[in-house]
């Protein structure tokens, strides 16, 4: 099994100077670069305490500046909010720059603010992220770009520098909704998995793609799936579960229930980090933080945590795991008593 982190840069209450939750971050990642992680995993959002992180690409190089042999993950770059040219340019000179160390996945979002805020339609905002994406892979490409598109038309345009890895930096495409996770398959792209599912929807989803994948005439062999999951982690159970509930009420405080953005039962649900929790199972008179606490988070000791990452690398499959500290003492926690049974 692989280990990455997806950091956020969260600023609950905002009861530290925001330079502090950087450099924190920044701390975290040199102790994963001498620790056995494959990659950080980097999320962007705008307009929210959620993660004040609007630049991934930026953050990624300054950490590439601080490691050595850590890989620099995109958890997503928003892609509709980009002009496609600068994505693929920004993204190129972070490759070059960290020594071909970037791992790029690229989503669609779903926040209403940011969609209102960039003036971007979000009813035309599936094709504009599959065409932006189409023109980054085709960028990255030796030569001269010419595409002709329902959103951009580009002629005879060379985008450098290339990436250092050729043919291209490792891709993913965030894939939250059955849907997008069959779209993903059938165009033989693979897929980072949200950290709001519960365990038993990823597993489905991940059957799933398997099978429209290779129905599709594509195989699963060599690609890494990374699922990302939520832990906390203490001494004790109870004193790990608290930390679950804690950070539980603060996704559903500033993200999961942000705003009027969530997808209409109509539409299809955002590729990117999403609010939806609709893939919990509803309980009558059940607090959603608590089922988010049992069906989200893994949440223990460190010997729980191992116990069930074990079970969860044999059912899911868990291959990846793309593990979301809910705490910084969960993070050191998971470094020193976790990681090292699967090394």
């Amino acid at each position: 099994m692989k280990f990455g982190v997806l950091q956020f840069f969260s600023w609950p209450g905002r009861r530290v100077p925001l330079p502090t939750v950087y450099e924190r971050a920044f701390e975290r990642a040199e102790i994963m670069d001498q620790s056995g992680y494959d990659a950080v995993w980097l999320a962007e959002h705008h307009f929210s305490t959620y993660s004040v992180c609007p630049s991934i690409h930026m953050m990624g190089t300054h950490i590439a500046s601080r490691t050595k042999h850590l890989r620099i993950g995109t958890a997503v770059s928003l892609a509709p909010f980009y002009h496609p040219l600068r994505l693929a340019e920004e993204v190129a000179l972070l490759d070059v720059l960290s020594g071909g160390r970037v791992n790029w996945g690229a989503g669609r979002g779903f926040d209403a603010t940011e969609y209102r805020s960039f003036g971007v339609d979000r009813e035309e905002s599936y094709p504009r992220y599959r065409e932006t994406v189409e023109i980054v892979l085709k960028a990255w490409e030796d030569g001269p770009l010419t595409y002709h598109g329902q959103f951009y038309d580009f002629e005879d345009v060379e985008v450098l520098p290339k990436p250092l890895q050729q043919p291209s930096p490792p891709v993913w495409m965030a894939a939250t909704s059955p849907d997008a996770v069959k779209w993903c398959a059938q165009h033989g792209y693979t897929i980072l998995m949200d950290p709001h599912a519960s365990h038993g929807d990823i597993a489905s989803k991940r059957a799933m793609y398997q099978r429209e994948l290779e129905g599709a005439g594509y195989s699963m062999a060599g690609r890494e799936i990374p699922m990302a999951r939520n832990i906390a982690l203490a001494e004790t159970q109870e004193e790990a579960e608290a930390i679950a509930r804690r950070g539980a009420e603060f996704m559903f405080g500033s993200y999961l229930r942000k705003g009027t953005g969530a997808a209409q039962p109509s539409e299809p649900q955002a590729e990117g980090k999403t609010q939806d929790t609709s893939a919990l199972p509803e309980v009558a008179d059940e607090d959603p933080v608590e089922r988010y606490v049992n069906q989200v988070v893994i949440a223990g000791t460190p010997d729980k945590v191992i116990d069930d990452l074990q079970r969860m690398e044999e059912e899911l499959p868990l291959q990846y795991l793309m593990c979301t500290p809910l705490s910084h003492s969960s993070f050191e926690l998971f470094t020193q008593k976790v990681l090292p049974k699967f090394l």
